[in-house]
């Protein structure tokens, strides 16, 4: 009976565990700051990983402010992309305008190694500044294990 039981109870035990998922982050040129802050958080709280397979440019890289370092981790495809946050054009006729409080927020989000490197490469401009795996990337994330 005890075994019957357990055949019957373990299909049920498996539907009602919550799955965990890793998100792959391959070509992400970002977006806005509100919808990639309450994407992470979701991350965050559900505890799962981020592994940075490709581009993750511009709001993207607010990850590295969210969700917790040691969840995080980088292939060697990855790319980050570090820039000024503009306003939304819909709301400056299509003209890019820089947000100082965007940016200000942006900056906010970024762990100490962030800004240390975007300072050691002359801040933060309209110009996309990239950083590609090696070590002034790993300096700021660690690789992924050799099984992604």
């Amino acid at each position: 009976m005890p075994r019957l039981l357990a055949s019957l109870l373990l299909p049920l035990m498996l539907m009602v565990s919550p799955a965990r998922a890793d998100l792959h982050i391959t070509r992400d040129h970002g977006g806005y700051v509100t919808e990639y802050k309450a994407k992470y958080e979701r991350i965050r709280d559900r505890r799962e990983r981020v592994i940075i397979d490709g581009i993750c440019n511009s709001a993207c890289t607010m990850v590295f402010g969210i969700v917790p370092l040691n969840k995080i981790c980088v292939t060697p495809r990855a790319s980050l992309g570090f820039h000024l946050a503009y306003y939304d054009k819909s709301f400056t006729f299509g003209i890019k305008v820089t947000s100082l409080e965007g940016t200000s927020e942006l900056m906010g989000y970024y762990p100490q190694p962030v800004k240390d490197w975007i300072n050691r490469n002359g801040g933060l401009t309209n110009d996309m500044k990239k950083i590609k795996n090696g070590a002034e990337l790993w300096k700021i994330v660690d690789p992924c294990p050799e099984e992604f």
